[in-house]
């Protein structure tokens, strides 16, 4: 009996531990606080989470999938820039959306942009685009095949080295 209830026991937080959500950052300089610490890419998803509808498509079939959550842990870090009708949001995060929006000139959603950041002493922030999508039809394979190659560094490969000829006397 006490083992049926250890391996139950078990599962159970196998399962809990695979359900976690995933963290969305809003606080742009907190992401790229995270990112430059973790070693990792942003993904700046652009979203009218109240209106878009696909945005909305995007999330379902996509962002909310195992195989996203698998993907995003191992490699981005998250931030949800929002531009919702129907949902209250602060000053702050209404600027800095507004911002973010201009400087990377997004006219459309969603539109999810990668990018490598860092802010300088005076407080500006600087992007380093990587490439940037939006919805992409195909479920989670397809979207991460399109997002993938944008944040996975190629890898160095040695310079070749040319033998150098002898010469006979």
């Amino acid at each position: 009996m006490k083992k049926i209830i250890l391996v139950a026991f078990f599962f159970i937080g196998l399962s809990v531990s695979q359900a976690q959500e995933l963290k969305w950052y809003t606080d742009v300089k907190e992401a790229i606080k995270v990112s430059n610490k973790e070693k990792k890419p942003l993904m700046l998803f652009f979203t009218g989470s109240d209106w878009c509808g696909w945005c909305i498509r995007l999330q379902n079939e996509v962002l909310k999938t195992p195989e996203f959550n698998k993907w995003a842990k191992e490699s981005v870090v998250l931030v949800e820039l929002d531009y919702p009708r129907r949902t209250a949001q602060s000053d702050e995060i209404k600027k800095q959306n507004n911002e973010l929006q201009q400087a990377f000139g997004i006219q459309g959603f969603p539109t999810v942009y990668f990018a490598n950041a860092n802010v300088s002493k005076d407080g500006k922030v600087n992007f380093e685009g990587l490439g940037s999508t939006g919805y992409v039809a195909g479920g989670p394979t397809a979207w991460l095949a399109v997002a993938d190659p944008f944040v996975k560094k190629p890898a160095l490969s040695p310079e070749p080295t040319k033998a150098k000829k002898s010469k006979k006397a």
